[in-house]
């Protein structure tokens, strides 16, 4: 994994050092090679201090952080036939003998005019910029599975895999990059357009048999897909409905499956967790986390995130310790079940919409947490997993799979306001397969909850007489102030 920039400046001036700076603080300590473009040169090099006396001389470059995952990655900048480019995240083909950029490379050079090709046609989690003479062309996959923000000022625009790339360069504002959209980038500013993204539909008239039949196939795919090439596989484990059946279909492809589950001490979910994974019959990892460890990687935690969202950062830490426990075990990539939620009706406000409005209107707010879910999780998570050196991957995060799930009646999720389950056809799926009866009816506990950390959190922000969205503000201002000086 790595990190991406680009910039233009609006007065045809040079940008190296602007794209520099933005290098810099995007620099991790799994960081191998460094590399910078314009649209016509590529340098790379072992450190950031290598583009100190020569660098490319361009109004446009882009950038590139690389930390190696698999040994078949290539060196980017990438060069192609009229341009450079970088990418980040993964594609899922069927063939792994060539690597995802070459695959980019190869469609991209097919029409460079155009990139729209590379978002329609292939299925993953990524994001690319390529550098032509007086312009950048980006992208993002159809869901958003891989950060890429983007933002402007008086003399500059830019885009990076992390917001604190173009806030460090003096831009006011960091926008999430509209998910299966393409943009057009020069002096003049962004010009955005779709190129694939869900549009609600007309609901389809199917049974629960029919549903559940295909959503099978639809997840059996993308766990097929994403297992493709590993001998093992790493699972972020809670013992519910999602993470249990992820970790089962990978197990079903032949995988060694390991279960890493985090969690403070003491926490009455913990034996749970343990039943689960007996049950699945696979290994599980467990790491227990004191109270006054809290406070202290909060602080990472909001750096990584770089947001002082209360719901996301204590989502934010068990995540970031999962995740950091899955590289110290020598894991490279971690599989999640974040998307289930939103495209099953998991959220219990879900059923507040039912009582106090009606069923269309839960309907349209599952759609829009759907076409949100990058905003609300994806981004967050895949930030904090890249701070460990780990690629996170996202079964449930498939534009086929978001498709069919968005076009289900309501009914087939969410079968009454009284179903405190909710997921339903998604249940279904996992009764078919053979999971054990206790964790698909198991109701759903936030992992925020779950672990404890919510609590935690509360707790801290009360000891300094400050709201729990007080005392998180507070926090990330201290934690952004001196980097961003």
């Amino acid at each position: 994994m790595g990190a991406i920039i680009a910039v233009v400046d609006k007065n045809d001036e040079n940008v190296a050092k602007t794209a520099v700076t933005m290098l810099k603080m995007l620099k991790q300590k799994h960081a191998e090679t460094f590399g910078l473009a314009s649209p016509t040169t590529v340098m790379t090099g072992n450190s950031i201090e290598d583009f100190r006396d020569k660098q490319p001389s361009s109004p446009v470059l882009v950038g590139r952080i690389s930390s190696r995952i698999f040994i078949s990655n290539v060196p980017q900048p990438m060069k192609l036939d009229n341009g450079t480019f970088v990418f980040e995240g993964r594609i899922y083909s069927p063939s792994m003998e060539i690597s995802s950029v070459e695959l980019a490379a190869e469609k991209l050079n097919q029409n460079l005019g155009n990139a729209e090709p590379l978002i329609k046609d292939f299925e993953g989690d990524f994001a690319f910029v390529v550098a032509e003479p007086g312009k950048l062309v980006a992208g993002r996959d159809s869901l958003g599975a891989y950060p890429l923000y983007y933002g402007e000022n008086a003399d500059l625009t830019a885009l990076a895999s992390e917001r604190k790339a173009l806030l460090k360069i003096g831009m006011e504002e960091a926008h999430s990059f509209p998910p299966g959209h393409i943009a057009t980038v020069d002096k003049h500013g962004f010009n955005f357009k779709r190129a694939k993204t869900l549009v609600s539909t007309k609901t389809k008239q199917i049974t629960m048999q029919n549903a559940a039949e295909e959503l099978r196939r639809l997840l059996q795919q993308s766990v097929k897909h994403r297992v493709s090439g590993l001998k093992e596989v790493a699972v972020a484990f809670s013992g519910g409905l999602d993470s249990s059946l992820i970790a089962f279909l990978a197990k079903s492809f032949g995988r060694e499956v390991h279960l890493i589950s985090v969690s403070l001490k003491n926490q009455p979910e913990i034996e749970y967790t343990k039943k689960a994974a007996e049950a699945l019959n696979l290994p599980l990892h467990i790491h227990l986390y004191s109270e006054k460890t809290i406070e202290e990687v909060l602080r990472k935690v909001l750096w990584v995130i770089e947001e002082s969202n209360p719901v996301k950062a204590s989502i934010g830490i068990p995540v970031f310790w999962t995740a950091e426990r899955t590289s110290e075990m020598g894991f490279e990539i971690m599989f999640a079940g974040q998307g289930a939620d939103e495209l099953f009706g998991g959220y219990k406000r879900y059923l507040d919409g039912y009582v106090h409005y009606s069923e269309e209107f839960v309907q349209k707010t599952v759609f829009n947490d759907i076409v949100k879910m990058y905003e609300n999780n994806f981004e967050r998570d895949c930030k904090i997993c890249n701070y460990h050196n780990i690629e996170l991957r996202l079964p449930f995060a498939t534009y086929q799979l978001a498709e069919f799930a968005a076009s289900l009646p309501l009914k087939l999720k969410i079968e009454s306001p009284n179903d405190l389950l909710r997921k339903t056809v998604l249940r279904k799926v996992a009764e078919n397969v053979g999971l054990p009866h206790f964790i698909l009816n198991r109701p759903k506990r936030a992992i925020q909850y779950a672990t404890g950390v919510n609590k935690v959190i509360k707790k801290l922000a009360k000891e300094k007489g400050l709201s729990t969205k007080e005392y998180l503000q507070k926090t990330f201002q201290t934690v952004f102030k001196d980097a961003l000086a």
